[in-house]
């Protein structure tokens, strides 16, 4: 690749949709671009950034920079982050939201399988839960990670990331090579394709948000505002649940971090963000 092309396809990467992708980084932005030259009918890929130079149409160049966001999840990744989840955070928004609902929102949640995770978890609550309704979302920007996401197949490799057995049993079917998440947990989930540098205020507020090995995708403008973008989509006492050792710089007046639980931050309930 050459030095030219790649530099164009980091700097469209970060206007487009904040990321930051090194430009030395040949192998990987090949890896990634091929299939789209490909599925475009394109003979190479220094082919179709030539017409993306020409005609700068949108739809390609949404498709390589789509192809760049593409991220690594798991299954209950990071178990003991959903061992506290489970145990913590989802009874006490329960508990809050007694007779309604509590919203929950997987950002960049690439295939999916973070989203299922809570998903599973909440067809099994315990038996104390109050009544109260588990509205669970999960958004990419990247298509056809969505595509992947709301079809609930996962190879061999991808179930042996982090599910436990029990699991696997009990939610899952094998078909052919393939395993199939069942169709009750499939539905618990609404998918939307977002770009987190955009505009998220009509998104509603939501009790907990993960954003999880996000913050360091992107260029440093726009990981500050992302985060507030998050601490805005979040209900007073929400929980935002980042990786650890993100920063929450400028924003100490609306998270405070839970202790012992590295990236997990609550949003104050006295903190208004026109303060």
């Amino acid at each position: 690749m050459k030095v030219d092309d790649a530099l164009l396809i980091s700097q469209l990467c970060a206007a487009r949709a904040g990321l930051k992708i090194d430009p030395d980084k040949h192998y990987m932005m090949e890896s990634r671009l091929a299939p789209v030259a490909r599925r475009d009918g394109f003979a190479s890929i220094a082919d179709m950034l030539v017409e993306l130079r020409a005609r700068r149409d949108e739809k390609l160049i949404w498709a390589v920079v789509e192809a760049m966001a593409f991220g690594d999840t798991a299954f209950f990744r990071d178990a003991p982050v959903f061992d506290h989840l489970r145990d913590q955070v989802l009874p006490a928004a329960m508990q809050r939201r007694e007779g309604g609902a509590v919203r929950i929102w997987s950002a960049a949640c690439g295939s999916g399988q973070e989203i299922y995770s809570l998903a599973m978890m909440a067809a099994d609550p315990p038996a104390s839960a109050p009544s109260v309704r588990i509205d669970l979302y999960g958004s990419d920007l990247n298509e056809r990670a969505l595509e992947k996401a709301q079809s609930g197949l996962f190879t061999q490799f991808e179930v042996q990331r982090g599910l436990p057995i029990r699991k696997l049993v009990e939610h899952f079917e094998k078909q052919d090579d393939m395993w199939v998440i069942s169709p009750r947990i499939r539905q618990m989930v609404r998918w939307r394709r977002i770009n987190l540098v955009g505009d998220l205020s009509r998104l509603g507020q939501f009790d907990l948000i993960l954003c999880r090995y996000v913050l360091n995708s992107l260029v440093e403008p726009m990981q500050a505002r992302v985060l507030q973008s998050m601490v805005g989509a979040l209900t007073p006492g929400g929980v935002l649940m980042l990786s650890p050792g993100d920063e929450v710089a400028g924003l100490h007046s609306a998270l405070r971090p839970a202790d012992g639980v590295p990236g997990l931050f609550e949003r104050d309930p006295a903190y208004s963000a026109a303060a």
